[in-house]
């Protein structure tokens, strides 16, 4: 077993791919070299600078600072990296504990800069590509033993960051434990999911995404679909990004598709499909006038930079048959109104597969040729299924990989079909059918299980308890569930409540099952509570909905009782006998932020986006959120002695405008998070799973916490503190006239109101403060607009 420490490692390349790759390794804890070229505009007077000979370098880092969607989880982690250049400091790579190489995709550029790495690299330390076809084994030949054997390939997806997948590729030559130590810290440490790749052309994601991609290209035309309408198609209808294919073109680049598709005919004599594709007409339009997509401004979209009536903006699609932009419009099609009113993606498949337009002859065609030659890949991909599925579920952002596609569709239904059009199905699927086994996936005692196409058997899927996947323990009893929570027994004496309402909004039935679920670990003997779902977001926050509706009618009691109940909840996660701790991931928004507070711990995936969110809609946190943020800055003075004004003008402006963090590091900044109770997770796969392991760490000592009546708030000389940094808010056109009104009401809950001097207070009577503003602001005409304009369109009003 592989046990060295990586503590520093050497990005050689600052292109996109590096610097995003850089910006990730500094924001998992490592430091990082980041080397480059010298500029090749170098002046001779400017030669004796290190600043202009790394010029190259610091660019890329400079512009990784201010892309949008941000590389860094926390722009400090820029200081983990040190920029040099490949002339001046490649001997410093010999203190480096892995080099991972990012340059140009050309093997000749790539072997020389091996063999300069194979110089000066300590023997030992690690060495990958990041390439992204050409083969692994190809730019190790003339290196050293030492070299090869601690030579792989490891291929982050763009943007490097964000993108799940990381493929490891090993070659005949590498030591089994380089890779072994790989899957594994690319899974613990840099928070991906790692799949084994064999070295085979475009890898696994690759290989079966662009196959995928250019199927539906085929098929638009074939069936005679517009661009505008496959997207829609092929986007989170049927749980994949909402680019769909031809904005998911435009967005990877038209050149880069290309590239691609070409290596992968040149390369893959024997594929039975790739082999027949032909670059269509329309594709070669867009290559050969440099309509390269997003990159040039113009792909199978282009953007006008006008509006219409409704101020949305203009973008004209490419008809594939004419080969002109026009107006994009989408056809009328049943399976599309079908899809829209069916949440759960199994329903949405089979009501696919029973439909009969055009657009459910589309996805039905793209699906069974999918499953076909997905099932064609096992061995020569991979040897397992899962691998597979995961590389495509990570790398392409899916939200099913094939055979998982397939198990929803029905396997011995899915051949059926398969054949009926004319695909080929691997042999080893109609053996398995034979055998008696019906589905590609199985659950047993909470734990899934994956068909083994070489031994004929159901084998555990690796990780075991580390990954806590709900879906597996469907097959069970619910401990308790009503339309909204499923409370599950996760093992070890440990309950996990699931949300499952629409985008897992915070209603009535949410709040009902926090309740009863610590209830029933409280009564009936369990060592803790965790609050998780393997959902994309965690929660959007509070039902809308139901408020608006209250608040229109003016049943002022019942919407009172309403928040009451919020607040209470909120106190009996912090006041249980047992511990709760929740896991998060994705949006974590307004009532999620604030249950979230009120944890014994969070275990937060490094993607987790928390914020209290609430003034956007006219309001303020009402679910003991503004009490909280009263509490932890009493917390802080007794820490910070005499900046109490300053701390409290932070907490106030973290509510006031909304502040969201950009990832769980980020909210420890804001305050959401605290780094003595919570933690982040890198790998958001895991985060159930730590939250488990949390509970029943903290279960034989824990202790019920004491509700507390120790709270400093500073009355009239916060509120006057407060007052102003709002005004200056308007000054600098930060707030409307209504945003004041809500911020003096948020002062008017962290200060404890017009107390004539500071005191301490209890968090009752927070609460009551908290709630009585909450409903004011209900019953202001404003706050109702931004209501209906959020329920609406999805997006505040600044009114």
């Amino acid at each position: 077993m592989y046990t060295k420490h990586i503590r520093k490692v050497a990005v050689l390349g600052s292109g996109l791919m590096g610097t995003g790759i850089a910006a990730h390794l500094a924001g998992c804890g490592l430091e990082v070299l980041l080397l480059d070229i010298l500029p090749p505009d170098l002046k001779e007077e400017e030669s004796k600078t290190k600043a202009a000979r790394n010029r190259v370098g610091l660019a890329a880092l400079q512009a990784g600072l201010k892309a949008k969607p941000a590389p860094f989880y926390d722009q400090s982690f820029a200081g983990r990296i040190t920029v040099g250049n490949f002339e001046d400091d490649f001997p410093s790579i010999k203190d480096c504990d892995w080099i991972i190489e990012v340059v140009v995709e050309r093997l000749d550029i790539k072997k020389q800069l091996f063999e300069k790495v194979d110089e000066y690299r300590a023997k030992g330390a690690l060495v990958t590509s990041n390439t992204s076809g050409i083969p692994i084994h190809l730019m190790a030949e003339g290196r050293s033993a030492d070299f090869r054997n601690h030579f792989l390939g490891t291929h982050f997806f763009n943007p490097a960051r964000y993108m799940r997948l990381l493929e490891i590729i090993p070659t005949p030559e590498t030591d089994p434990a380089i890779t072994g130590f790989f899957l594994h810290f690319g899974d613990i440490i840099l928070g991906k999911q790692t799949v084994l790749c064999k070295d085979t052309p475009a890898f696994i994601a690759n290989r079966i995404g662009v196959y995928a991609m250019a199927k539906i290209f085929q098929l638009t035309q074939d069936i005679g679909l517009d661009i505008s309408t496959v997207d829609t198609l092929t986007g989170p209808a049927i749980g994949r990004p909402k680019t769909g294919t031809f904005r998911l073109a435009d967005l990877v680049g038209m050149d880069t598709a290309v590239h691609v598709i070409n290596g992968m005919r040149l390369n893959c004599p024997d594929d039975e499909q790739i082999g027949a594709f032909e670059i269509p007409k329309f594709l070669q339009f867009l290559i050969d006038n440099k309509f390269f997509g997003n990159k040039s401004g113009k792909g199978f979209y282009q953007k006008t930079g006008e509006k219409d009536a409704k101020g949305r903006p203009v973008v004209l699609a490419l008809d594939l048959n004419a080969l002109e932009y026009s107006p994009s419009q989408k056809e009328k099609l049943p399976i599309l109104d079908t899809l829209r009113q069916i949440d759960e993606l199994p329903r949405r498949m089979k009501a696919i597969f029973n439909g009969a337009d055009k657009g459910a002859e589309l996805l039905q065609r793209a699906f069974l040729g999918l499953f076909a030659y997905s099932s064609n890949r096992v061995p020569e991909l991979s040897d397992t299924l899962y691998a597979i599925d995961d590389a495509l579920r990570a790398g392409f952002a899916w939200e099913k990989g094939p055979f998982e596609y397939w198990d929803l569709v029905g396997v011995a239904e899915g051949v059926q079909a398969a054949e009926a059009r004319g695909e080929k199905i691997a042999p080893w699927v109609k053996e398995m059918l034979a055998a008696g086994h019906t589905s590609f996936y199985r659950s047993e005692g909470g734990k899934r299980r994956c068909f083994n196409p070489a031994n004929k058997a159901y084998e555990p899927l690796p990780g075991g308890d580390a990954f806590i996947v709900l879906d597996a323990y469907r097959d069970s009893k619910p401990v308790y569930q009503n339309s909204e929570v499923t409370l599950h027994d996760i093992g070890d004496g440990v309950l996990c409540l699931e949300f499952h309402s629409k985008m897992n909004t915070i209603g009535e039935g949410i709040l009902r099952g926090l309740n009863e679920a610590v209830r029933i670990a409280e009564e009936e003997g369990w060592k803790g509570l965790v609050i998780g779902n393997n959902a994309q977001n965690f929660t959007v926050g509070a039902n809308l909905m139901m408020i608006a509706m209250m608040a229109y009618q003016q049943e002022w009691d019942d919407l009172n009782m309403a928040v009451k109940m919020f607040q209470q909840t909120s106190m009996r996660l912090r006041y249980s006998s047992v511990p709760v701790v929740m896991a998060t991931q994705g949006y974590v928004f307004g009532g999620g932020c604030e249950f979230a507070m009120h944890c014994d711990a969070v275990m937060a995936a490094a993607e987790s986006y928390i914020g209290l969110v609430e003034v956007g809609v006219g309001i303020i946190p009402g679910g003991a959120g503004t009490k909280e943020f009263a509490v932890r800055a009493s917390d802080a003075y007794s820490r910070e002695g005499d900046v109490q004004i300053p701390t409290l003008i932070d907490k106030f402006k973290t509510i006031a405008m909304a502040q969201v963090a950009t990832s769980a590091q980020e909210a420890f900044n804001y305050g959401y998070l605290l780094p003595k109770k919570d933690q982040v997770v890198p790998n958001a796969a895991r985060n159930i799973g730590e939250a488990k392991a949390k509970v029943l760490e903290m279960a034989d000592t824990y202790v019920r916490p004491i509700p507390r009546k120790d709270i400093n708030v500073l009355g009239r000389t916060g509120l006057g503190a407060l007052y102003i940094a709002a005004h200056s808010l308007k000054l600098g056109n930060y707030a409307s006239e209504h945003d004041i009104k809500i911020a003096h009401k948020i002062a008017w809950v962290l200060c404890g109101g017009d107390l004539t001097s500071p005191q301490p207070v209890s968090e009752q009577y927070l609460l009551d403060l908290e709630r009585e503003a909450f409903l004011s602001l209900c019953g202001e005409q404003k706050t109702l607009e931004r209501i209906q304009y959020m329920l609406e369109n999805g997006k505040p009003l600044r009114n």
